[in-house]
């Protein structure tokens, strides 16, 4: 049985944030927060069909493909960093952590997408609320998990932190699969609660110093199956790195 996710009007996303380290909103409250008409992102869904393997997973897994950019939000402003590894502390990611690691670029159709640069300036402004207004350096990761090896890892280094201020989870597609149930749990506490994004572009929203989260894994249901999703991190002071 898959549970539904605890829903946030878009007008309460600040609220929800500060009082509980996270907020969820379906496919129309992230339309409504990024000012994208309903549907809007479906048009950026066929990106996700060439995304490169991921070379650096150490359990040894061929299930993910992925591809990675950066970017700086200032106010009206978005520009694209030029390209760099991306980076975690061992700290935030036990299993890559202290790792360069690589990937392909995220195809410039969807950097210049109307749809996505508003939603990448609702997030900064989100972040901005939640943190003080400055400039936010994002980093965009486009997933596939697969079942081609019979399960994948959404998050094969387990419930975890980013090292960031404010962390999108978006759901861009689940095809013929079971699993991939979210939870959330307090970082300095021990109320946790779980569910299962199921709406493409619905959108879990995480104040990642209140919070840590994990997705459980995938398995195929009747033939092999696969789970798309899009994560933005936002980080004050600079990106990421050794």
């Amino acid at each position: 049985m898959l549970l539904p996710p605890p829903l946030t009007p878009p007008t309460l996303v600040g609220d929800a944030l500060r009082e509980r380290g996270f907020a969820v909103l379906d496919a129309a409250g992230l339309a409504a927060l990024s000012g994208v008409g309903e549907g809007g992102f479906a048009d950026l869904a066929p990106l996700w069909n060439d995304l490169p393997p991921d070379a650096y997973l150490r359990d040894g897994g061929r299930y993910r493909r992925r591809r990675h950019a950066c970017l700086v939000a200032d106010g009206d402003r978005l520009t694209v960093a030029p390209h760099r590894a991306h980076w975690q502390p061992v700290e935030y990611n036990a299993l890559h952590g202290g790792l360069e690691r690589w990937f392909e670029p995220v195809a410039p159709q969807m950097i210049e997408a109307t749809a996505f640069r508003r939603m990448v300036h609702a997030l900064a402004a989100c972040a901005s609320e939640l943190k003080g207004a400055q400039p936010w350096y994002v980093e965009v990761h486009q997933f596939r998990i697969d079942t081609t090896d019979g399960i994948g890892r959404p998050t094969p280094e387990g419930a975890h932190r980013d090292g960031v201020d404010l962390v999108a989870v978006v759901l861009v597609d689940r095809h013929h699969i079971k699993g991939g149930e979210t939870r959330v749990f307090e970082a300095h506490g021990t109320h946790g609660i779980r569910f299962t994004l199921t709406e493409p572009w619905s959108v879990l929203l995480l104040d990642d110093a209140r919070v840590i989260h994990e997705s459980t894994p995938i398995q195929p249901q009747g033939e092999a199956g696969h789970r798309d999703t899009l994560v933005l991190t936002l980080r004050a002071n600079g990106f990421q790195g050794p």
